[in-house]
């Protein structure tokens, strides 16, 4: 278990049960189950302590947990008949970007994500989830084919934000991005989609301008992240925790905003700490969304689409 930096008080005792438990297994004669059982008491009254109410700040730790379950993790456990689609059909195949044809409860979708790794090499692999123009590109050409086929299409984020390098740059980053997110509002087939960690700046727009979003309980979504508002607003990046109260990046902020439309309901302690029970909230999610956009006319999902964005933040400032 990787602990964050506020939970290191929960590591001590966490650990001291571990020691106590192996010692018992290395001496069948000690009897320590008592004591243990006392320390994973005191634990979980940390842990609740420690989540009842956690800072903007402390949220943005908890969504870039490297344990959090991934993009693969949810396609492969709520996807069947998974088949990836590969490449942009003009420069190369962004593998920040996954996404295929696939089966959710039997019902033929499109699937498109971010995708971040899980270890060193394949977070490298997949640029830790920050994807070039190709792939946005790849997520348009996407859509298209979901939009010629009739095939819902189902989003997850997952990005600090889009790649800012030079070549990404230079081959349109934001042309890309601009279109992936024009193409969201376009197709005349369900779109909704899932904040499963960080969603960030117009990386995680471009793919969730969508019918229905749904945020992990402590997961965000901002224009850009605490550490970038705060080096342009005060020229000091060490001002994050401010910039994160600023920014109501929260999913309990958007939702009174009225930004996203449900919050997804994480175990306690985080998404890292019951990733299967994270995974089947999430598809709950998802099927319950997909209903509620079941029978709409092509015109009426892309009519509601555009009012639901041009009506956006007004919610929350009428309150």
């Amino acid at each position: 278990m990787n602990y964050l930096e506020f939970e290191k008080p929960l590591a001590e005792i966490e650990g001291k049960a571990e020691e106590l438990r192996a010692l018992a297994r290395s001496n069948s004669e000690m009897d320590v189950e008592k004591e243990a059982a006392a320390l994973d008491r005191k634990a979980e009254a940390m842990l609740k302590d420690l989540y009842k109410d956690l800072s903007p700040w402390r949220k943005c730790l908890v969504a870039r947990h490297p344990d959090r379950p991934h993009c693969r993790d949810y396609v492969d456990a709520l996807f069947t008949e998974y088949t990836p689609l590969a490449g942009d059909r003009n420069f190369a195949d962004d593998h920040s970007v996954m996404g295929g044809i696939a089966r959710f409860n039997d019902q033929p979708v499109m699937v498109i994500g971010h995708e971040k790794g899980h270890d060193t090499k394949s977070r490298i692999e997949h640029n830790f989830g920050m994807a070039r123009p190709e792939g946005y590109r790849k997520a348009i050409r996407l859509m298209d084919m979901a939009h010629r086929f009739g095939l819902p299409i189902v989003t997850l984020v997952d990005t600090p934000g889009a790649y800012p390098g030079k070549g990404a740059e230079e081959r349109g980053q934001s042309e890309a991005i601009a279109r992936s997110t024009e193409k969201c509002l376009q197709v005349g087939v369900p779109l909704i989609s899932v904040i499963i960690g960080e969603g960030g700046s117009g990386g995680a727009v471009a793919f969730a301008t969508a019918n229905r979003i749904a945020m992990l309980e402590h997961s965000i979504y901002s224009v850009i992240s605490p550490e970038g508002c705060a080096s342009i607003l005060w020229k000091d990046s060490e001002k994050m925790r401010e910039a994160a109260e600023a920014l109501r990046l929260t999913a309990q902020d958007l939702l009174k905003l009225g930004v996203i439309d449900r919050i997804v309901k994480e175990p306690l302690g985080g998404a890292q700490r019951g990733r299967a029970e994270t995974i089947a909230n999430v598809g709950k999610a998802i099927e319950t969304m997909l209903k509620e956009l079941s029978g709409k006319k092509p015109d009426a999902l892309i009519r509601d689409r555009r009012h639901k964005y041009l009506d956006m933040g007004s919610k929350g400032l009428a309150a």
